[in-house]
């Protein structure tokens, strides 16, 4: 029997995958691969055609550039992950670029540190801190989240209906992908004393401190942010006002395996991986989906009303286009992956964007296809003990933001001056910063 999916969007329909999604014409690209610049625009803006021929003639790639061994294919991406005590989370939140002393200096006057907590955490202490998350973003709680991510996506979206009224235009990463995360964590955490505009830059600048490759200048301004938002978390967990239902009341409580409680550091440094994680890796998944769907001819008047679409596209975009594209392992011993030889202490580049698109998983990977047969084997939010514990929230408010902005804006289109839109572009994320519609 055809399902509502695929019969709102049957396969001859499929998307090509031009632009951002595989240019083809980019596919006769042959520099050598010791020219691959994992920050530069061309990669940034279309790094498909490198992804393809990383995994076709070199998947465990080493780049001397970053110092990294880049592992594309997706069953060594898989391996690397299911394999903890092998290949080790610790370098998981180290800086990309390496700080300068100022920035440093300014970072050590805010207290900042970031102990193992959660996706750097390879300890014992790893699991009893990640059941504290998970509470919070499980299938019943997320489930009950629906109506509050449904009521913020309808309040921010007449905001945006009001702008287009009035200007015929609003853009729609800022005034609504941004936001939305944000407003939904801050409610179903119990965040209190600060702007969600405070919070999105906090974390902005985090990514782009740890992630980017970002000049001196560049990083004592960011590393100001970090140290502000630093203290607040910090001055947040000691204030001891925090409920004990609530996530931070939750860690106040937690006991380590020794049965000592978690210190003040530790706690911050968990809230400080769930709060970006939480809103500015989903509100970059919202923009991709957004701008992914108004692309798609056709596709929008569908999404409303066809049970089943949007959350297969969100789907589908995870697949090919992640917000989180890489994420970094240390090998503990020698080993070998890929047919490669690894020294221990070797860094590992995982290219999530890239095993997406495996052909020998995902059959004609370049195109966005819902009915999909095996639609959720890729690794956008990891596998094993360090999956990602937000995995449910993220798809639902992607999915929710989609349908209600399909719903509420049925006529708008995107601003065809944008083909192009500008990018983030840092090591381990990836979306518009820009995604502007006309009436």
């Amino acid at each position: 029997m055809t399902s509502p999916v695929a019969a709102a969007f049957p396969s001859d329909r499929e998307t090509a995958g031009t632009g951002p999604g595989g240019c083809p014409a980019a596919l006769g690209t042959r520099a050598p691969l010791d020219l691959l610049d994992l920050f530069g625009d061309g990669f940034v803006r279309d790094p498909y055609p490198w992804l393809d021929r990383l995994r076709a003639e070199s998947p465990v790639h080493y780049d001397p550039a970053t110092g990294l061994w880049l592992v594309s294919r997706y069953d060594d991406v898989r391996r690397v992950l299911l394999a903890p005590t092998v290949f080790q989370p610790a370098n998981a939140l180290d800086a990309v670029t390496p700080l300068s002393v100022a920035a440093l200096r300014m970072l050590a006057r805010a207290g900042f540190t970031l102990p193992p907590a959660l996706a750097n955490n390879g300890s014992p202490s790893h699991p009893g801190l990640r059941r504290v998350v998970t509470r919070f973003f499980n299938a019943e709680r997320v489930a009950a989240a629906v109506p509050v991510i449904q009521r913020i996506a309808a309040a921010e979206l007449d905001a945006v209906c009001s702008q287009i009224d009035a200007i015929g235009r609003c853009e729609l990463f800022s005034s609504f992908a941004q936001v939305l995360p944000c407003r939904v964590l801050m409610e179903l955490l119990g965040i209190r004393g600060v702007a969600p505009a405070t919070l999105i830059r906090w974390s902005d600048a985090a990514l782009e401190l740890f992630w980017g490759r970002t000049a001196p200048d560049r990083q004592r301004e960011l590393a100001d942010l970090v140290g502000e938002f630093h203290h607040w978390l910090t001055d947040t967990v000691r204030g001891g006002a925090a409920p004990p239902s609530s996530f931070i009341g939750a860690l106040a409580s937690h006991r380590l395996p020794d049965g000592e409680p978690l210190d003040t550091a530790t706690a911050v440094a968990a809230c400080f991986f769930v709060f970006i994680a939480g809103q500015s890796t989903t509100g970059q998944l919202i923009a991709t989906v957004l701008r992914r769907a108004l692309i798609e001819p056709g596709l929008w008047q569908h999404l409303p009303g066809q049970t089943g679409l949007a959350e297969a596209w969100v789907e589908e975009v995870l697949r090919r286009e992640p917000p989180v594209t890489t994420w970094r392992r240390t090998t503990a011993r020698a080993t070998e992956l890929g047919g490669v030889s690894l020294p221990e202490g070797a860094q590992l580049l995982l290219m999530l964007l890239g095993s997406g698109s495996d052909p020998d998983v995902f059959p004609d990977p370049a195109r966005i296809r819902p009915h999909r047969q095996n639609i959720r084997h890729h690794l956008a939010f990891g596998v094993g003990r360090h999956r990602c514990p937000g995995a449910s929230l993220a798809r639902t408010e992607a999915a929710v933001a989609l349908r209600i902005a399909a719903s509420l804006l049925p006529r708008i289109r995107l601003d065809g001056g944008e083909n192009e839109p500008p990018m983030l572009g840092l090591l381990s994320f990836r979306a518009p910063l820009r995604v502007t519609v006309l009436r």
